[in-house]
């Protein structure tokens, strides 16, 4: 007997070797560049591009980088497909003896978006990263005051 699904989801896990395990819609989502998730709606048009920030995790070819929560100067780039409805699911609230039976559908508000880019941004410009400093001129306080 063969087992032929070893030797495929090695391959998978060498192909992808960028991912990042990111924050959005109260939920941790792992991503990966050029597959597409559904997460909560989002308040944005079809082809608008969103940047997450709150990156927990990232994985490089050779390293991986932790946050302590965020990972600083991490981004991932999403672009929206599409938004639409999950399944319907039932909701069916019964209060026993008392005659009392509610049942309600509901159906979750999606956005398809795809992933474009995963990146560590480390060119920052040094200038705008440090505050500068400006001296104000103190004026010596007096004991009497003119009024």
């Amino acid at each position: 007997m063969t087992n032929s699904k070893a030797p495929s989801s090695n391959n998978s896990l060498k192909n992808n070797e960028l991912y990042a395990i990111a924050e959005t819609s109260g939920q941790q989502f792992w991503f990966e560049v050029n597959r597409y998730y559904d997460i909560d709606r989002l308040n944005a048009k079809e082809k608008d591009k969103i940047i997450l920030e709150k990156v927990l995790l990232l994985k490089d070819k050779d390293s991986i980088t932790i946050g302590k929560p965020y990972v600083k100067d991490a981004k991932i780039e999403l672009e929206v497909v599409s938004h639409k409805r999950d399944k319907k699911i039932i909701v069916y609230k019964m209060r026993p003896k008392k005659k009392t039976r509610r049942k309600m559908g509901h159906r979750q508000e999606l956005t398809r978006v795809m992933v474009k880019s995963i990146s560590i941004g480390k060119g920052v410009p040094k200038s705008s990263s440090k505050k500068e400093t400006v001296k104000k001129e103190i004026k010596p306080k007096t004991g009497k005051t003119t009024n």
